[in-house]
This record gives structure tokens, sequence and C-alpha cells, in this order.
């Protein structure tokens, strides 16, 4: 499937939610490419997935934005494909270093240089301890297991769903809780 195709279905795909995230951010490796950088040269020409481009066209045209979250040693070999690539400018945001905080000081910083909230972020990763990690946080967070395509978009849009409306029906509770006499230490006083 060429990208216009991909991009055409991920539209249809997003159409059919009220609600999408403010920002859907990714990994790299085994994410959006089936590689990890360290492991290439500075000289290759890298490709994407398949679907990955066409999907992350479809975000940018359905006007959210997308980030980058990646673990990757070598920063400056990630940084090139995303130029060779044609990507680099897509991104609001790059999180590119080595850490040992399975992501969290990368949306730690996404948050800061977005002010999206995160439970408005979605993330995609093929690792599950980072997939767990962010979860944690807050973030819809979707392991993928051969690059993120069409039905990983599909999963990750109607957990995020779920989430946000989870969130709501919390929060209505919650109001009614606090309406009730009795409810809060100023009514005992």
């Amino acid at each position: 499937m060429g990208d216009e195709r991909v991009l055409d279905e991920a539209m249809k795909v997003m159409g059919v939610f009220e609600v999408v995230p403010r920002l859907v951010v990714f990994d790299l490796d085994y994410t959006l490419w089936p590689f990890y950088c360290e492991c290439r040269s500075k000289r290759e020409m890298p490709s994407l997935y398949p679907q990955a481009k066409g999907i992350l066209h479809a975000l940018k045209a359905k006007g959210v934005d997308v980030a980058i979250a990646s673990r990757s040693p070598t920063p400056d070999i990630a940084n090139m494909f995303l130029d060779k690539l044609g990507i680099k400018t897509m991104f609001v945001a790059q999180e590119i270093f080595s850490s040992w905080t399975h992501k969290t000081d990368h949306f730690q910083n996404i948050n800061r240089k977005t002010g999206v909230p995160y439970n408005a972020m979605l993330f995609f990763d093929d690792e599950n301890r980072n997939i767990e990690a962010v979860s944690k946080m807050g973030v819809t967070s979707i392991l993928v297991n051969r690059g993120v395509n069409l039905d990983a978009l599909k999963q990750g849009l109607t957990k995020f769903s779920k989430h946000l409306t989870s969130i709501e029906k919390n929060k209505e509770k919650w109001q009614k809780f606090a309406q009730k006499p009795g409810s809060s230490g100023k009514d005992k006083q």
C-alpha cells in the first residue's frame, strides 16, 4: 500500500473517533524504522516501515502534532536519517538521547516543550518496559511488534478514546461527590 493510500485509510480511521490525541509520540528503532540506528552508517539511505510515512502525514493533516521519544545512543545518526527521509520537520519535539529512565525523561521534556498534558498523548514503542513506564505517567501507550501500521493506529485510537472516556466519567463522579452535603471537611464545621 503506497503512502497516499495509507494516508487516506488513516484519515478514515481517525474520522471514526470523536476525539483524537493532541500529540502522538513515536519511538524510532523498530517503531518507525526496521533497524537500530547504532547498527547503521550515516552514509546509508534508511527506510521507514511501509505504512509509517502515510500515518505521519495523516496525523499532520488531521491537525495532530507528532513527536519523537528515542533512547538511541546515536542521536547524530537518527537525526541524519530523519533528514534523509524528509520527515524531520514534521515533529514538534524530538527527544533523542540515551537514558536509563525508560523514556520518562523524554516525556517530561516533551510535556514542557509542547504544553500537552500526558493524558492527551498517544505513544507507540516496540519495548514493553517503555510502554509500562510511560503508561504510569498517564500516556495512552501501544506496543508495536512490527512497526507502526494502520492496525496499531486503530488500536491506539481505540485505547485513547476509552482512556479519555474513563477520565471524563471519573471527573463526573468526583463533581457529583463534591456537591453532596458532608462530602468535604467544610460541611462538618
